[in-house]
């Protein structure tokens, strides 16, 4: 009898109690090999149930040129699987990658978040501007979707991923270094004055509320000085990289939006 309690109890943690174990797919442009935690695991592509918790992941390129190896720390989520690609470049700047995760928002939301080096990169998300990282983006739906991640004097990043319902996923990219420019419009193009100047427009998103609250400083805090309505375009005065916020010039005076529901574009 006693037994037979301790095996339903171990029946019980195994399938019930037991933590979850996290997923981890790693992949490269060449193969390279993978050191986790400073222990050689295997080669990409590398996919892998680990422990949760923070790991410290290394790759170094198999390749007949000297390429830079990558190194990098990664928190792992019980139950999610975490992604790393890498395309490997001569030095740490000619090369590129990301890394995607997901956290637990404890509700039905559904976002997205991007960060990038270097700041202040375009995103664009299935094909529409987003705005510049840092940014979080909450108007997407669960499933498929395009990422673009774009910045002058640097190759274009762009990649798929899959966002689901109660989660926020982030993405965390790497751009290489380049003087190639992607086809596409970028929007940072400068716009021609009628005078000879050269300045750039915000053109305002469409907002839950009909309007975009215009602040006094680049932060949801700061007083607020005015409303402008989506679809409308107004002259860039100043970018604040940092925050995400972007200054316009309206009705004589100037003041500050929020780059997730604005964009720099052009005419």
């Amino acid at each position: 009898m006693v037994i037979a309690v301790l095996m339903v109890g171990a029946a019980v943690y195994y399938f019930f109690l037991r933590p979850k174990g996290a997923g981890l797919l790693i992949e490269s442009d060449p193969v390279s090999l993978v050191f986790i935690n400073g222990e050689q695991v295997g080669r990409t592509p590398y996919e892998a149930t680990q422990t949760p918790g923070e790991i410290t992941v290394k790759l170094v390129p198999e390749a007949n040129e000297p390429l830079a190896p990558y190194e990098t720390k990664v928190s792992l989520e019980p139950g999610i699987k975490t992604v790393v690609r890498r395309s490997f470049g001569a030095t740490v700047d000619t090369s590129a990658g990301e890394v995607i995760s997901f956290e637990k928002m404890g509700n039905d939301q559904i976002a997205i978040s991007v960060v990038s080096s270097p700041d202040a990169a375009q995103v664009s998300l299935d094909g529409q501007v987003k705005g510049f990282t840092p940014i979080k983006i909450s108007d997407v739906t669960a499933g498929e979707h395009q990422l673009a991640i774009f910045s002058p004097g640097y190759g274009q990043r762009t990649f798929s991923v899959k966002s689901a319902e109660g989660f926020r996923l982030t993405a965390v990219v790497s751009l290489a270094k380049s003087s190639d420019q992607p086809e596409e419009l970028s929007v940072f193009e400068d716009i021609k004055r009628d005078n000879g100047e050269t300045t750039k427009k915000v053109k305002i998103a469409q907002t839950d509320t009909g309007f975009l609250r215009v602040r006094e400083e680049p932060t949801t805090n700061s007083r607020e000085v005015g409303q402008v309505k989506p679809g409308e375009t107004y002259d860039l005065v100043e970018e604040d990289e940092t925050a995400g916020w972007l200054k316009i010039k309206f009705d004589n005076k100037e003041g500050w939006v929020s780059g997730e529901y604005a964009t720099i574009q052009s005419e």
